[in-house]
């Protein structure tokens, strides 16, 4: 594949990525849930917290492209390669509901691809061992983010709690898969610093 091709490729997945179009290579884990009455008021509500999962599965692409194309060992890449396959059957099952709830993808998908971008280039640049303790970390993080979604969705609301209960499960599977090749821990103001900005992320990609 020549450079200009491989731009062109590389170029069309952001753009599908950051306007939601994605395929899912298994299907939704909601597929077979059926959702209770709500009112608009629930509908809003879901649909705010799934606008900031799918978000979170944009800011997933952007990481496992940068960590994976500046990864330093075969290995690694493949590892990110396989993780952001999984992250994008994430992206296409929010992307779904959203539109089941009448909703939209966040108007700011293209800066918060760019910046996890930036961060997941930055992480790969300081070594493996420091890129994948970046990925446990925000693993964890992502993990007790949804954990907490769990308990804010609303109860009728099934199809959006079968998707956030086996993107949580993938993403604990995830973040120990990169433990077991090699992280190291990240600093502890490296960790209050990813939380700032997540909350930052969170707070605003719920409204807009």
């Amino acid at each position: 594949m020549s450079l200009f091709d491989a731009f062109i490729r590389d170029f069309d997945k952001v753009l599908r990525v950051i306007s939601g179009v994605a395929v899912a290579s298994r299907p939704t884990p909601a597929v077979h849930a059926q959702d209770e009455l709500m009112n608009d008021k629930q509908r809003h509500h879901s649909a705010g917290l799934m606008r900031v999962n799918h978000v979170g599965e944009v800011c997933a692409q952007a990481l496992y492209d940068s960590q994976g194309r500046f990864a330093r060992n075969e290995a690694l890449r493949e590892q990110f390669r396989r993780a952001g396959r999984e992250e994008e059957d994430h992206l296409a099952w929010t992307a779904q509901r959203l539109r089941e709830l009448g909703s939209r993808p966040s108007l700011l998908n293209p800066f918060w691809y760019a910046g996890a971008y930036a961060l997941g280039a930055i992480a790969a640049h300081l070594g493996d061992a420091h890129s994948l303790g970046f990925v446990v970390e925000t693993e964890r993080q992502v993990e007790a983010h949804l954990a907490s979604h769990l308990q804010r969705l609303p109860e009728a609301d099934h199809k959006s709690r079968a998707i956030v209960e086996q993107m949580r499960f993938d993403e604990i599977e995830h973040g120990a898969k990169a433990q077991s090749m090699g992280a190291s821990d990240m600093p502890t103001p490296v960790q209050k610093a990813m939380q700032v900005i997540a909350k930052a992320m969170t707070t605003t990609a719920y409204y807009i």
